[in-house]
């Protein structure tokens, strides 16, 4: 029993210390910014410039658009797939995986060749009309992620049943999947919006190329010319990064929950 217990722990401890190991080094060099003391000079200066929370504020409406506009198109999607279409799944299943083959250079020079100020559609003619693109561009990234959430959320439910029992119910097609499908797959849906918030934060080819002030860009820029304050904004996004991890567990426990039984 000692022995099947140890190699887990082994490699539990390595894996750890792989992770753990680079952050607490990158940490202690963010506090060296004072020469011979550790001190908070970096994340003082990083939180003291003003792009620091333009650009993120920025990032972070972006990603909240991203994030309603892939659900809107792929709970929908995914949701009449399984229920009415599921040949149809395959070519889902490859559609969904060709942002992970197309480089995001590609599809932002696409983009901007496609809705360019001469095109008939001149996206990137106005302010608004280049934060669209923006929000569209990240939809297509985030795609991948969404859809698989989404739809392994929706392989643990009965959305047959469900959706069966909602209409002897009376309930409509935009009812049963706000009311039946949506609570019951919010656990699955929060994954996939970290990872897209994840995506939206620190993207820099395409913010960069629509010359949007984005935050991934200001990550960038700031590591060109500095050198702890590219630190401290390390941590500071890992800290981010886990807190929005710890939110998904914490609203995943008061997720509510639909049966048949109870429409």
């Amino acid at each position: 029993m000692k022995t099947n217990k140890f190699w887990p722990w082994l490699i539990f401890i390595l894996g750890a210390a792989y992770f753990i190991i680079p952050l607490l080094a990158t940490f202690i060099f963010s506090l060296r910014m004072r020469r011979d003391a550790l001190s908070f000079d970096a994340y003082v200066s990083v939180f003291s410039d003003p792009k620091f929370f333009a650009t993120f504020g920025y990032s972070l409406v972006v990603g909240v658009f991203t994030i309603i506009v892939g659900v809107l198109v792929v709970v929908p999607a995914v949701y009449f797939v399984r229920l009415r279409m599921p040949w149809l799944k395959p070519i889902m299943e490859f559609t969904t995986l060709l942002p992970l083959m197309i480089p995001a250079l590609v599809l932002v020079y696409g983009y901007i060749r496609l809705y360019g100020s001469s095109s008939l559609i001149p996206f990137t003619g106005s302010v608004l009309g280049t934060d669209i693109l923006l929000t569209c561009a990240y939809v297509m990234l985030a795609l991948p992620y969404m859809y698989r959430a989404v739809d392994n959320g929706m392989r643990t439910i009965d959305i047959g049943t469900l959706t069966e029992a909602a209409q002897i119910a009376g309930a409509n097609q935009v009812q049963i999947i706000g009311q039946i499908i949506l609570p019951n797959i919010l656990v699955a849906i929060l994954s996939g919006a970290f990872l897209t918030f994840a995506i939206v934060i620190g993207e820099f080819t395409i913010a960069s190329l629509l010359a949007r002030p984005a935050f991934g860009p200001y990550l960038v820029g700031i590591g060109t010319n500095r050198a702890y304050e590219p630190a401290a904004l390390a941590i500071i996004s890992f800290v981010i990064t886990w807190g929005a991890m710890g939110m998904i567990n914490v609203l995943g426990r008061f997720a509510p929950r639909t049966s048949a039984r109870n429409t």
